[in-house]
């Protein structure tokens, strides 16, 4: 890709100038802005940067639609583990449908083989960028916090574990009437529980900062790595700063495994007790002490929610760089239809008699044709692009509706999971006993065998009858506590089958959606091999338009009198 540095106009590697002004092209600076990606995608401009992948602001450009591009870097794309944590992120969130979830709308390979996925384009700035030092208000932790735990909770209803949840990974875009909207990013690391695994032994993937002990120890992290990930967030959010504070990645090791966080009052007096205790229960070093799942932490940060009066919204947080609403240019048919019509103008003015060379009025019109075939490919596309969102809204509405059901589950799931923990929390001492009981048998048992144990004897001994005495009565205790313990036993075995029950329905929506995910997948490919058929033409009929006009351009240059002609070209392509 070339560009010129005078009026910014893009052309292919073969274009030694540009038509409107002459100049000498450059190389551009970014390869992929100004490409046109899978036939629709207009790449514009870069808004972000990270190790894996560059984001774009891109232009759909049959439906005139603003999206944003993320393109995996090209030193990468080789590694084949890595482009398939990319393609699974495009996967993944796409399937989760959720309001607090960033919404995939495609995903693809560039022609020089870089992943790319197509997501929503959001107005906002990541949740890092409104954590000040002096934290935020308890209630606006729980408000955004909840929506934190809502996304994450669609994501683990369908079995997918973030694994790098961290401020820059969560965005805050501007919702329905100006409220604060929370979207989880990035799960280009995410693992589905249902995926074969990607991670090689020893490997450790993640934000130091934010790791679950567990996750310092074992590749196999649940759900509730997550959740220790979310604490750690809230934790920051309220008081500023981080639970845990080290110089290198080894120090966080060690202290997200052995120190205990400070209590957030102490650093947050107006800290609620209630957010407090969620906090650190989301911080216990045992997955087996936090919240059961992200459900149970939307349920307690919602009694903490500040009451809003009707109609009025919840104060919007400001990030500290500012955020630019975007734009978006005109399309490449009208740019083209204005300057057809200035080289209409050049003719006419250049020749007021009409009698222009055929050969500039044959390339005139040569323009002219090939925009027709443009507005047709276009119109074509269009048509393509209409049955191909049809598709698409059918498979939102389907990821809408199961998630719904799932989630209404999930929530009976998590009561359910909550109960059985509580219900073995309560049962425990009759365990206990049970296991003292015996123990207190075994003890009484040895000892009858230290006094010569039980056999018909000609005289008694008082040794012997105390052993008999304690033998008896220590299996009455037991038989007492094996009684209540067993009663104990089928009550929590009881909560555990309805935990079961609910997971195989859980289970077997997941599965329905994994079918209609790969109905929808076939119909996808079919439509976007069109697309990008006629977006493969549609490119070639441009670079015959830029040929053309600069066959155009070169022979009218020289008239002084089209001076100012040629300045609104250049305008025009600016």
């Amino acid at each position: 890709m070339r560009v010129c540095p005078q009026c910014g106009l893009k052309y292919s590697n073969d274009q030694p100038s540009c038509f409107v002004d002459g100049s000498a092209l450059e190389e551009a600076p970014d390869p992929y802005i100004g490409l046109t990606l899978a036939g629709r995608y207009l790449v514009e401009s870069t808004l972000g940067e990270g190790g894996m992948a560059v984001v774009y602001r891109a232009r759909h450009t049959l439906v005139d639609r603003p999206v944003a591009v993320k393109i995996m870097n090209k030193q990468l794309a080789s590694d084949a583990s890595l482009r398939e944590r990319f393609r699974r992120e495009a996967k993944n969130a796409a399937a989760l449908a959720h309001p607090n979830i960033i919404e995939i709308y495609d995903y693809g390979e560039t022609d020089d083989g870089a992943p790319f996925l197509v997501m929503e384009l959001l107005d906002g700035a990541p949740l890092a960028d409104y954590i000040t030092e002096r934290g935020m208000p308890p209630g606006e932790v729980a408000s955004l916090g909840m929506q934190i735990a809502q996304g994450l909770a669609r994501a683990h209803d369908f079995d997918v574990i973030h694994r790098d949840l961290k401020p820059d990974n969560i965005f805050v875009s501007r919702g329905p009437h100006g409220r604060p909207l929370i979207k989880l990013l990035d799960f280009g690391i995410a693992r589905s529980m249902q995926d074969s695994r990607l991670t090689n032994v020893g490997e450790v993937f993640g934000t130091p900062q934010y790791m679950a002990p567990e996750r310092i120890t074992s590749i196999d992290a649940g759900p509730a790595a997550d959740l220790y990930a979310l604490g750690v967030i809230y934790f920051e959010m309220l008081t500023g700063r981080l639970p845990f504070e080290a110089e290198e990645i080894t120090g966080y090791f060690i202290k997200h495994m052995q120190e205990v966080p400070p209590k957030p009052s102490d650093l947050a007096p107006d800290c609620p007790r209630r957010l407090e205790e969620l906090i650190l229960e989301l911080l216990a070093k045992s997955p087996d002490e936090r919240p059961v799942d992200a459900h149970q932490v939307v349920k307690e940060l919602a009694s903490l929610v500040p009451k809003e009066g009707p109609g009025v919204a919840p104060p919007v947080p400001t990030p500290s760089r500012p955020v630019v609403a975007p734009t978006l240019p005109p399309t490449t048919l009208e740019r083209w239809a204005r300057r057809t019509a200035i080289f209409d103008q050049m003719l006419s003015r250049a020749y007021p008699a009409g009698d222009a060379p055929a050969p500039l009025r044959a390339l005139l019109e040569s323009i002219r044709g090939t925009l027709t075939q443009i507005h047709s490919l276009r119109h074509e596309g269009l048509k393509e692009q209409r049955q191909l969102e049809q598709v698409q809204n059918d498979a939102r509405d389907q990821r809408a509706r199961l998630g719904f059901a799932v989630q209404s589950l999930a929530e009976d799931l998590s009561q359910a999971r909550d109960a059985a923990r509580r219900a073995k929390a309560e049962v425990a001492p009759y365990f206990e006993a049970d296991d003292q009981g015996r123990a207190a048998y075994l003890t009484a048992h040895q000892t009858l065998e230290s006094a010569g144990g039980y056999h018909e004897v000609e005289e008694p001994t008082e040794a012997l009858v105390r052993a008999l005495r304690e033998v008896t009565e220590g299996l009455d205790r037991w038989l007492l506590a094996r009684g209540a313990a067993e009663k104990a036993r089928r009550w929590v075995d009881a909560k555990e089958e309805a935990v079961r029950d609910v997971e195989f329905q859980v289970g077997a929506l997941r599965q329905q959606l994994e079918r209609s995910e790969g109905e929808f997948d076939t119909k996808k490919a079919q439509s976007e091999a069109i697309l990008v058929s006629k977006g493969a033409e549609v490119s070639a009929h441009e670079q015959q338009l830029v040929e053309k006009a600069t066959q155009l351009a070169n022979q009218l240059r020289s008239r002084r009198e089209l001076s100012d002609l040629f300045a609104q070209l250049e305008a025009e392509g600016a």
